[in-house]
């Protein structure tokens, strides 16, 4: 069955920036999902997955425009440490989820103090040239409830 919208898509990827180790990989046992068609990757690499078919293996690299954006210079703020949906041990590096009135945000740490952190709101990976690696594991009709909530439930989709 060929990837076409409304088909759900089960993969496994390895995403770096082109020539350097790898930023994120699928869990091995559990491959990522999506619902094609229903913006719920990125629309380059929705692009790339079209008409693709289960076994399939390929590569595909993305500029910033296409995956996350340029890096934009003045996306620095300091937000209080009980507005991040990240919990544990903070230190300044890393990647974590901000509460905004515009629904949770990708951050990355700049400095950490008692009651707030200095954060850049830039994507984590704007501005960088990302290679995926990919291999489909399988494609399949959505239900007609994946359909009208528009993204896959179950394993490796949403939860209700």
């Amino acid at each position: 069955m060929k990837i076409d919208n409304n088909k759900v898509v089960y993969f496994h990827y390895r995403l770096s920036e082109v020539g350097q180790e790898p930023l994120e990989t699928s869990d091995s046992d559990q491959p990522a999902a999506y619902l094609h068609g229903h913006n719920n990757i990125l629309p380059a690499l929705e692009e790339a997955m079209a008409g693709r078919e289960a076994g399939d293996d390929f590569a595909v690299t993305l500029s910033p425009a296409q995956a996350y954006g340029e890096r934009q210079e003045g996306q620095q703020q300091r937000v209080p440490i009980k507005h991040l949906l990240t919990k544990g041990k903070l230190r300044p590096g890393m990647a974590v989820k901000v509460n905004t009135a515009n629904g949770p945000r990708d951050a990355r740490i700049l400095k950490v103090g008692k009651f707030n952190v200095d954060l850049d709101l830039n994507h984590p990976f704007a501005g960088l040239e990302l290679a995926f690696a990919i291999r489909i594991t399988e494609v399949r009709e959505a239900s007609l409830e994946e359909i009208d909530h528009g993204h896959v439930h179950g394993a490796g989709g949403h939860h209700h």
